[in-house]
C-alpha cells in the first residue's frame, strides 16, 4: 500500500498497525487510533501511547465528548466526524480545535462507498466543516481510511472529490501536509486535565 501511495503522488502516509513498517520510497508515520466512549478513557489511553507513535487519532462522538477531547494537547487528530451524531462539531468545538491545534479529519471513505441519502449527508457535514475551518483556522487533515490498494486514490482524485464540498486545491494540499507537520511537533502527546 505504501508503494501504491507513492505512485499515486503522496510523499507520506499514516500507518495504523503495530507490526514493522516495510521499507518504501515514502515516509510512513505511525498512528494510533483511540475509540473510547468517555473522555476519561481517552485520556487514560493517550497516557499509555508508546514513544514510537507519531500521531494519535481519536474517534469523534457527541458534542460534549468532542469538546472534552479537544482540550487534549499534542499530536492529536479528531476523526470520524461523518459518523458522529449531527451537530457534534460546532463553533465551540472549532474554536477549541484552533486553540489547542488539534486537527480535524475529513475521511473520504464514506464519500466513496456510501450511496444516496447517507452520502449526501456526509457532503453537507463536510461543507459545514469547511465553513468552520475557514472561520476558525484549525488544522485539517484528509484521510482515505484505505484498507487495500483498491481504496486508495491519487492526490488529483482527492482534490477533485474535495472540490465537491467546496475545498480549494491549495486547502487540499495544506490538509494533506498536516499529518507530517503534526508529527514534527516536539514532545509526546500531553494530557491536560
Amino acid at each position: 500500500m505504501l508503494k501504491e501511495a507513492c505512485e499515486l503522488g503522496f510523499d507520506s502516509c499514516v500507518v495504523v498497525h503495530d507490526g514493522p513498517l516495510p521499507v518504501a520510497e515514502i515516509s510512513a508515520l505511525r498512528g494510533r487510533l483511540i475509540s473510547e466512549d468517555s473522555v476519561k478513557a481517552v485520556f487514560a489511553r493517550t497516557r499509555n501511547v508508546p514513544s514510537g507513535i507519531d500521531l494519535v487519532m481519536i474517534e469523534a462522538r457527541d458534542a460534549a465528548f468532542n469538546r472534552g477531547v479537544l482540550s487534549l494537547r499534542g499530536k492529536a487528530i479528531l476523526r470520524g466526524i461523518s459518523r458522529a451524531p449531527p451537530k457534534s462539531f460546532d463553533h465551540v468545538c472549532a474554536r477549541l480545535a484552533a486553540q489547542h491545534q488539534i486537527a480535524i479529519d475529513l475521511d473520504l471513505y464514506p464519500l466513496l462507498h456510501e450511496r444516496g441519502g447517507p452520502r449526501q449527508g456526509v457532503f453537507r457535514r463536510y461543507e459545514d466543516l469547511i465553513q468552520l475551518y475557514r472561520r476558525f483556522k484549525f488544522p485539517l487533515t484528509i484521510s482515505s481510511d484505505a484498507r487495500s490498494i483498491l481504496d486508495q486514490r491519487s492526490v488529483r482524485e482527492i482534490s477533485s472529490l474535495c472540490s465537491l464540498f467546496g475545498m480549494h486545491a491549495w486547502e487540499v494540499a495544506q490538509a494533506l501536509a498536516t499529518p507530517g507537520e503534526i508529527a514534527e511537533r516536539k514532545g509526546p502527546v500531553e494530557v491536560i486535565q
